[in-house]
Parts: structure tokens; sequence; C-alpha cells
């Protein structure tokens, strides 16, 4: 097991659990408890965790994993759900990505699409986006226009936050807005944990003529602190085949289309 692969275990089991003892985490992850409290150590000083005596809690109340920690969380569901977005996009359209590691993998399907690449006439698509790890990734891509709101950056996500973001975004128009969530219910709508980025995503649901929500099913029925729409304003939801049905079907009494992947 490499030294990524142990970090990601750990915060895995940190995020499920609440707190880690070293012993307990050696047996789970099949490693030395040196190794272990090594690991937590080096952990601890990106700020990632908060060392106890005999392992380690959460950071902070509000914990959150960065992003590139989160990327291997549920990937199976999040690559079939990528993909199945992706294909719903049509050359030509402008398309508003927000950030999260769903929507990153949706952004790197549609760089993997060749009939896109392919197209003649530039852009095939135009994007615009307030995740800077998206525009990193898309800008080297010469069949993608990509246009980067400005704002403060959270480091959580890369996302592009506040009153500059929301003033350039606000004077755009795009044709599907590509949104992850932290959280979708039938009752309570779309909603993430930070208000910033829920404004942001607010604004380009309401800057849309259709609203995807690519989510796994982990995060459906659920609800989180700052809400992005009510479920009545979102065209399509895509999610895993981990949906029940009794939940898919208040969805779409909400007027949700629903495709599990």
């Amino acid at each position: 097991m490499t030294r990524k692969e142990r970090w990601q275990g750990l915060l895995d089991l940190l995020v499920e659990r609440g707190e880690l003892e070293v012993e307990p985490a050696a047996q789970t992850l099949g490693v030395s408890a040196a190794t272990i409290r090594r690991d937590l150590d080096q952990l601890a000083e990106q700020q990632l965790l908060v060392r106890t005596r005999g392992g380690a809690v959460v950071h902070g109340v509000s914990y959150e994993l960065p992003l590139r920690y989160r990327t291997s969380r549920r990937a199976a569901e999040k690559h079939r759900i990528s993909e199945a977005v992706a294909a719903l996009v049509t050359p030509g359209e402008v398309i508003g990505l927000t950030g999260g590691t769903t929507t990153t993998e949706v952004a790197r399907a549609l760089a993997g699409r060749q009939d896109l690449a392919s197209v003649t006439s530039t852009p095939a698509l135009t994007v615009v986006t307030n995740a800077l790890n998206i525009a990193g990734e898309l800008v080297i891509r010469p069949q993608f226009k990509i246009v980067l709101t400005g704002g403060v950056a959270r480091a959580q996500s890369y996302e592009l936050t506040g009153p500059l973001a929301q003033q350039v975004l606000g004077q755009l128009t795009v044709d599907t807005a590509i949104v992850g969530v932290d959280a979708f219910d039938p009752a309570d709508g779309a909603a993430t944990r930070h208000e910033d980025e829920a404004a942001m995503n607010r604004l380009l649901c309401e800057r849309a003529r259709r609203v995807v929500i690519a989510a796994d099913s982990s995060k459906l029925g659920a609800r989180a602190f700052a809400r992005i729409c009510p479920a009545e304003s979102v065209h399509t939801l895509v999610t895993d085949t981990g949906l029940p049905d009794p939940v898919a079907r208040s969805f779409e009494a909400a007027g949700v289309e629903v495709r599990r992947v």
C-alpha cells in the first residue's frame, strides 16, 4: 500500500468514525502502528486532522476534506455518472460546471469525447466554470473555450466565490448547468455545506436553460446547510443504481427526470 493510499484510507476512516485510534487503524489498513503514527503526524502538519495522544480526530467542527483527497470515494459510481452526463451535452453548447469531484469527472469525460475533439468549427464547447482545477484541465484542449469567473478561491474545493465571481457569472447565459451538490432532496431541493458555494451554484442555475445535477446516490434524499435551488428547478438528475425506487419516484413527481446508470 502506497503512502497516498494509506492517507486516503485514514481520511476515509476519519470521516466515517469522527476519530481514530492508532492500533485499530493499523489493523484495518494492514500496516504497522509506527507507520500509522507517522502518517497521522504528517496529515496533522497539513491541517487535515488534529492529532491526539492515541490517534486523531477531525479538524474543527465543520470538517471537510480537500478535493484531492475525495476523488477516490465512490469512484466507480462517479465515473459512470460523469460519462452519462457528458453524453447529454451537444456540440456548440455553452455549459456551466460547478466545482466538485463528480463535476471534475464530467469535465474529463467531455475532454475524452472524440466527436468534440474532431469538431472543425471552434469552439466545440464553451465551458463556464468557477473551479480552478476544471479550468486548468480543460484549457489545454483547443476544442474548448474556457471562461473562468474571478473571485476568492476555496482551498477545499478549488472554487472561486464571492462578489467578483457573482458579478461575472451574472453577465453570462448558459445552455446547460452541470451542478455538483452535497445533498439533493425532493422536498428540500439541492444544497451544499457552504453558503458561498451555494450562492454561485444558485446563480449558475438561474442563468441556465437546463439544469443537470450529477450526484451519487449517497447524497440523495439528504439535506445540507445552504440551499441551491428547489427540486422543481432541476431538469435532470443523473445518479447511480443505488437510488431507491421510492426516492426516484419522489424526484419524478417534482418534475425531475431521473437517470440511473
